[in-house]
Parts: C-alpha cells; structure tokens; sequence
C-alpha cells in the first residue's frame, strides 16, 4: 500500500517539494480525510469540499503565515486547516475542547481573523493592507470570499473602497460555486452566471491591447484612438466589468480544481501593484457523489454514513423549527396577507415547504439580513404583515434596522428568532446569547420565548396579530411537549404559573423552563417547595402579575440561556424594584464571555447551568436567605 502524500506534511512549507501529480494526490486524501471527519463530527462539508485545491494553491504560491489568508465565513477552511498543522488533531473538529469548525486566532498562527458570519474578508484584507502598507512592510494579503457572501452589501462596501484608498498589491479571491447555503439569489447572483459562460473572454482585453502593439507602425497615438473601441468590445464581452469599474483588475475565469492554473495566477497577481480580483470557479461538494448532487443538503451536516449519504436519526420527535414552518403555513392558509422574508436560509429557518405553497408570498434575500428587516419594514407599511425568520446570531447584523425602520415607526414586523441560546458545535460566532438583551432594549418591540413546542405555534398565532413590532426566540434541536404547559390563554406581558407553593419562585424563559420544572421536582425531594413559572415574555413585564408571584417569596430565581446582561434576569430584577419589592433576585444565565464549541449539555455543565449544578446552587442560597 503506497504511502499516504497527507503523512508527510507538517505545514505549508512541504507543499513546496511535491510535484504536481503528489499535489493532486494530496487534494484527493484531504477529501477523504474531511469526508471521514464530518462523517462522525458533522460540519460544513460541501464548502470545505469545493475548495481543497484553492487551500493547496494558496498555501504553496504564498509564504505563509508571514503572507495573510483570510477566510470568509469559514466553511470552506478545513483543508487549511489540515495543511496547517492539525491534521493529527482534525479527529476533534467541532468536539467539546477540539479544534473550531472556523478560523481561530487563538488555534493557530495561520488563522489571520475569526470568522463565522459572511462578507467580512474584504474589509479585514483591506484594512490589513492600508496597515502594513502604513507600516512600510511588504507581506502578501488575500481575501477568500464565496459567491454566497456576494449578497452581502457589506462586501461591496469594501469592494467600493479597496479601489478607492489603495495602490499597492491585495488579491481577493471570489470563490464561486454558485451556492451559499440555499441556493444563490438576487442580480449578483445572475450576473456571476453570465461571468461562467464566457470563460473564452477572460484575457480579451490584455490581447486585444497586445494585438495593436504588434502591428508595425501603430504608434501611442493610435493605441490611443483605438482604446474606445477596445474598451467597447471588452465591455460587451469581459466578465469581470462590475469589479474593473469598482477599481479592481479582475482575472478570471479560473478552473478552481486545477493547482496549476490557480497557482500561477496567484503568483501572477502577487506581482500586481494593485488590487486584483482572481474570479475562482469550483464545484461545491466536488469528490463525495452525495454533497455533489446535493450541496445544499450536506453544506451543514450532522453525522452521515460515507457509504449510503444517510444521515443519522437523532430522534423523531419534532424540532423547533419544524413547527415554526407548519405554523407559517397554517396561518398563510388562512391569511392573504402573510409574507414570510429569509436570508439565505430557507431551509434552516424550516421555510422550504413554505416556499414552494406560497412562492409568491415567500422573498429570500441572500446574506443580507438588513435587507431582510427593511424589506419587511416595507411591506408592514403596504399593508402585508411580514415574518421575518432569521438566526438569532445573524439578526444581530441587522440590529439598526431593527432600532430605526422597524421599532422607531412602530410597525408590526413579526420576528422568527431561531437558534436562540447556546446552539452546540458550531461554537462562539453562532451562539444567540444575545437576543433578548438586544431585542429588549428597543422600545415597542414585544419579545417572546416559548416553554416547549406547542406553545411556540401559540405565541406565532398571538404575534401574527399584534399592532407592534413582536420576537419569538425559540432554540435549535428537538421541542419539548411539557404537559403543564401551555393550558392558559397568552395574556400581554404575563407569564404561566405551572408549579404554586412554597417561600422559593422559579421563573424561568424558553427552552429554561424544562430545566426549572427539573430542579423543582430535585428540591421538592430536599424539603425544598417551589413555585414554578414559565415567564413567556421578556417584554413587556406585567407589574400586577409579578407582584402577585413574587410576593412573600423569600427568593427569586431566574433562568435564561441568554447573557445576564441585560437580559430576562435584569427585567425581573427591573419589574421588582418598581413593584416595591424587596425580595432577592438570583439570576443564572450566560456568562458575560464567548463561548466555544461542543454539545450544548457540555457547555451547559461547563458553566453551571445544568440542572444538576442549578439544583445546588439554588438549594444552597435558598437555605442561607431562610
């Protein structure tokens, strides 16, 4: 059995050494290695896929880590990852205390940025330039940036401003596959589409000027006169006319698979001093038959069998998300004038079949999610009553829209806050630890949090109606099915008494209320009666209400997975003191730090929120207010 090329490769520096036929060899062992891996750890495999010859390209034309890579998003780094020292530890990716599924400074010398939410690179590798060009230093800066982040008007911002503060050299490298998550939408979208027919016309204008020059007898003043029609026939048949105009040399279309090609253009743009945009075509998924017919469906993936393409069966029962569609269907059956708005995310806010009943009434708007919240501030105002499903970690790019188009004018704009709390193994830039604290500062939004799944379809009927801005934050995974939950009518800003007895009270919010009526039930077995309630809203807070179960308690406990920090804790903390109430307020929730990767009962018991930890604690301060 020959020996593996992967074996011998410690850094970047033993890339160097290879000839090319090793190097096509060492694409194809990374593949089987990340296939292998995600099989297991799950992860984004279709992205890390598509871009394995691009990572090899990169880290044998560039000398790195004195030269920069940045990486977008970081869904297609696990090949950089492999090449830059932690292919022996690649078996822990995503694992409690393993290495991230994303960039990390703190992981490794070559990971220039942390990432986790698109369309960022191009700014980071800008100002990174300006900086050591400021410096006076002369290390090499590149930008990797799938078609998916494109939509991102953040990207262009960078784009616009690349060509207008900079003169020396930076390489952005449009990864383009096509994809981001769901698949690609909007003009930029079409126009990249365009740019992948005409790989014919990518040097025209380079040939066209070297055409004239050879000619015997044209003189500058000639060329001259011809530069009109030159940049006629370039401009009807060049591909990359939007990034020139933006102040870009753009190079491309590349064949992303082709280590050759990808790195002398590379090396050739290395030489440029200018901005150079180097347009990358590759194959999300390539290599694995299963991500390459469906890309979209092993983009993120759970653990799979390499073999059959069969994803693991976690459980049967329903998942959040899940009933947030049925919801969104149920009441668009019944209501013309529901719209649902995404971003990117059609099928992981579970709006995939409503897509398909309601096509008309259904509007993705790519990796863009101010967009989103403006569009449905829009339709709020011609009378539509949008719903806008966006995950709790990218909503908070959103968050001056949230402030100034939608809460400001007061307008109903419903909000689908998925993975709300800790959300497991895609670790710190994807955790929705803050919603509730962002959200509840805005004034007249409404802010809820279901206690187990049905009440979610509820509280998507009660918001469907308001006349304000209104949130439901609900987690990822598996819904819980409470039986005391759920059994009286939602009432604004009061929340459901579920246990009613001792000198201790319990509120907990959302997915924390499975957990209070646990530790219930654990201190009830010490002596330790307590009274039970699933809060429902984090805002408004109802005075009457919280005066009457907080009266006569010894202590109050509040439960959250959101940072305390502003969050449900401070509001019932806020309600007391204007209620006139005394009584202490322990408040358990998020710690005031980001938080890495692993399951979410790992991180859970890593910062004491199980119900185990919970119990004790509780039971022990609970003894010394007595």
């Amino acid at each position: 059995m020959a020996e593996k090329i992967l074996d011998a490769i410690e850094g970047p520096k033993d890339l160097k050494r290879l000839s090319p036929d090793e190097l096509r060899r060492l694409a194809d062992e990374i593949r089987e290695l990340i296939i292998k891996t995600t099989s297991v750890t799950g992860g984004h495999l279709s992205s890390s896929l598509g871009a394995v010859e691009l990572t090899i390209a990169l880290h044998l034309t560039l000398n790195t880590p004195g030269d920069k890579v940045i990486w977008d998003v970081g869904h297609q780094c696990y090949a950089h990852k492999i090449l830059t020292g932690r292919k022996d530890r690649f078996s822990s990716l995503r694992q409690y205390e393993g290495i991230s599924g994303f960039p990390r400074r703190v992981e490794s010398e070559y990971d220039v940025m942390d990432a986790g939410h698109a369309g960022s690179s191009i700014s980071h590798a800008l100002g990174m330039a300006i900086g050591r060009d400021l410096r006076g230093e002369s290390y090499t800066v590149a930008a990797v940036i799938g078609d998916g982040s494109m939509t991102s008007g953040v990207a262009y911002e960078a784009m616009n401003q690349v060509g207008q503060n900079l003169e020396s050299n930076l390489i952005i490298i449009l990864n383009d596959n096509d994809m981001s998550i769901s698949k690609n939408v909007g003009g930029v979208a079409k126009y990249l589409s365009r740019v992948r027919i005409k790989p014919g016309y990518t040097h025209l204008k380079e040939e066209v000027g070297g055409a004239l020059h050879r000619i015997s007898g044209v003189g500058d003043s000639i060329l001259r006169s011809a530069k009109h029609f030159k940049d006629t026939i370039t401009h009807a048949f060049l591909p990359g006319v939007l990034f020139e105009t933006l102040g870009l040399k753009y190079v491309g279309p590349i064949d992303g698979h082709d280590i050759q090609e990808l790195s002398e253009a590379i090396g050739q743009a290395k030489l440029v001093k200018a901005p150079v945009l180097l347009h990358v075509i590759t194959q999300k998924g390539k290599g694995f038959d299963f991500s390459e017919e469906k890309p979209d469906r092993f983009h993120g993936v759970s653990s799979f069998d390499c073999e059959t393409g069969e994803f693991e069966k976690i459980s049967t029962n329903s998942t959040y998300t899940s009933i947030f569609g049925n919801a969104m269907i149920d009441l668009a059956e019944k209501r013309k004038d529901i719209v649902a708005i995404t971003a990117a995310m059609k099928l992981g806010t579970g709006l995939d079949k409503y897509s398909k009943e309601f096509p008309d009434r259904f509007i993705d708007v790519g990796i863009a999610e101010q967009l989103g919240v403006n569009i449905g501030a829009g339709m709020a105002l011609s009378g539509m009553k949008p719903v806008v499903a966006i995950y709790s970690t990218f909503l908070q790019r959103g968050f001056d829209q949230l402030s100034q188009e939608v809460c400001l004018p007061d307008l109903p704009v419903l909000f689908a806050v998925d993975r709300a709390g800790l959300v497991g193994e895609d670790g710190s830039t994807h955790h929705g630890y803050f919603d509730l604290t962002y959200l509840r500062a805005l004034p007249n939004m409404v802010v809820m949090a279901p206690g187990d799944g049905d009440e979610l379809s509820a509280m998507m009927r009660f918001g469907i109606d308001l006349k304000h801005p209104a949130a439901i934050r609900f987690p990822r995974g598996c819904a819980d099915f409470l039986e005391p939950v759920g059994k009286t009518p939602i009432e604004m800003g009061k929340g459901e008494v579920l246990v009613e007895e001792g000198e201790l009270l319990i509120i907990a919010i959302g997915d924390m209320v499975a957990k209070a009526l646990s530790i219930g039930k654990a201190l009830k077995e010490d002596g330790i009666k307590a009274s039970i309630v699933n809060a429902r809203f984090a805002k408004p807070l109802n005075i009457d209400f919280y005066r009457h179960i907080a009266g006569g308690k010894k202590l109050v406990v509040t439960l959250e997975n959101n940072v305390l920090c502003g969050g449900f804790g401070s509001a019932v903390m806020e309600i007391l003191s204007e209620a006139g109430l005394e009584v202490p307020v322990m408040s358990k929730g998020l710690p005031d730090h980001y938080i890495n990767h692993g399951t979410i009962e790992e991180l859970m018991s890593e910062i004491g929120l199980d119900a185990s930890s919970l119990s004790e604690e509780i039971r022990e301060r609970f003894r010394k207010v007595k």
